[in-house]
């Protein structure tokens, strides 16, 4: 990696600042659903605190408290969680900036500070210099391991990076490794994409066919693809101003020599809140929508997944928040978890959930913690916080 890194830079004795992405689900009572996101930073988080800095600073945002403060997206969740995890005590101030924070970093007898909610000012998602400044004034170093924010330009995240010396965390350096292997695959390489939208989609696709063998698509947007071949697809949810687009992307890929797969049967239901009346058809009737892939592409796709040497999943197969409907996203997950001889690489969103609810997560070579940053950067696009970060000397 051209990129500086932890291990590029001196520690010992510095104030560390790092930008993490402890953006957790939270329950009514204020408390984590999910700890993923912090347990993610731990590595890092550990080996900072071994190169024995004079201090270590975390900042993230939470939630979308919209630039103001908001009683329930503080960070002492987050900071309690963390505290627990890493066995000492860990600080958290009552805003990310100002004297009173100031006062905290300098005084604490703790080694870990977290900072108070950082879009509880504006400024952060403005990019604005001058907060950036701020940040950057506690520290010596700043620290970039936020991968699911490195798509967006914001203080914390790009500009804070021209007044500190810089580097990656592991987790960026981890996601940025994994995803690039996607953009340069061993062969054969397979893709399966899913989700609700061809439109979310069409940059990736473009990009993909560039280096993928075969394309498996699920999910609604198959609908559209689907449509787009003149078959029937009943009430199932369709993007009609993209179906033009869905036909060149067909037409492409065969001029192209990638083979796109289509799902050969689905499961329908005449209404989403109606899983009594689901059933598996090869042709949707007219009145019902299709919610998930039928047993035939689970097989299709199986047989195209079996030789392959890698692989990228984004997008679930269907509503697999549904019990009813999850069978095909759950069946899939299962059988990437079992591939021994592939590189197997979860795209972040809801295939990482998908991933983490069928329990095959930690069978993945790779499951990205960024969706929104992932995509932009299968699409061969520059992330602001990747690039912000200093090259390596």
């Amino acid at each position: 990696m051209k990129k500086r890194t932890l291990k590029d830079i001196e520690l010992n004795g510095k104030r560390v600042i790092a930008r993490v992405d402890f953006n957790v689900p939270l329950q009514e009572d204020g408390s984590i659903s999910d700890d993923a996101r912090i347990q993610a930073a731990l590595p890092t988080i550990r080996y900072i605190l071994e190169q024995n800095p004079a201090k270590l600073i975390l900042m993230s945002h939470l939630g979308r408290p919209k630039g103001k403060a908001d009683d329930s997206l503080r960070m002492d969740p987050v900071a309690r969680r963390l505290s627990e995890l890493l066995g000492e005590k860990v600080e958290k101030t009552e805003d990310c900036v100002g004297p009173e924070a100031e006062k905290k970093i300098r005084e604490t007898g703790a080694r870990v500070v977290v900072l108070e909610n950082l879009r509880f000012h504006p400024e952060e998602k403005a990019g604005d210099k001058e907060f950036a400044q701020k940040l950057a004034s506690y520290a010596d170093v700043y620290v970039n391991d936020a991968f699911g924010t490195a798509h967006r330009a914001h203080a914390s995240t790009t500009i804070i990076a021209q007044y500190l010396p810089s580097c990656l965390g592991f987790l960026m350096e981890k996601e940025v490794k994994f995803l690039s292997s996607a953009l340069n695959p061993q062969k054969p390489y397979v893709v399966i994409l899913g989700g609700a939208k061809v439109s979310d989609k069409i940059e990736v696709i473009s990009q993909l066919m560039k280096s993928a063998d075969t394309i498996l698509i699920g999910g609604a947007m198959a609908y559209t693809f689907l449509k787009a071949k003149g078959e029937s697809v009943g009430a199932s949810r369709v993007e009609n101003e993209k179906l033009e687009v869905a036909a060149h992307i067909l037409q492409e890929a065969g001029q192209k020599g990638v083979k796109i797969v289509l799902p050969v049967d689905h499961l329908v239901v005449e209404k989403l809140d109606a899983p009594a009346s689901a059933k598996t058809v090869e042709s949707i009737p007219e009145q019902t929508m299709g919610v998930d892939v039928g047993p035939k592409t689970v097989e299709l796709f199986e047989a195209e997944l079996r030789n392959a040497k890698t692989v990228l999943w984004n997008g679930p197969l269907g509503i697999f928040e549904t019990a009813e409907y999850a069978a095909g996203t759950e069946k899939i997950a299962g059988f990437l978890g079992k591939l021994k001889e592939a590189v197997v690489i979860v795209g972040g969103g809801d295939s990482a959930s998908a991933a983490k609810q069928f329990r095959v997560a930690h069978q993945l070579n790779h499951v990205s913690t960024g969706g929104g940053a992932s995509l932009e950067f299968l699409e061969g696009k520059t992330l602001p916080g990747i690039a912000a970060v200093a090259e390596k000397e």
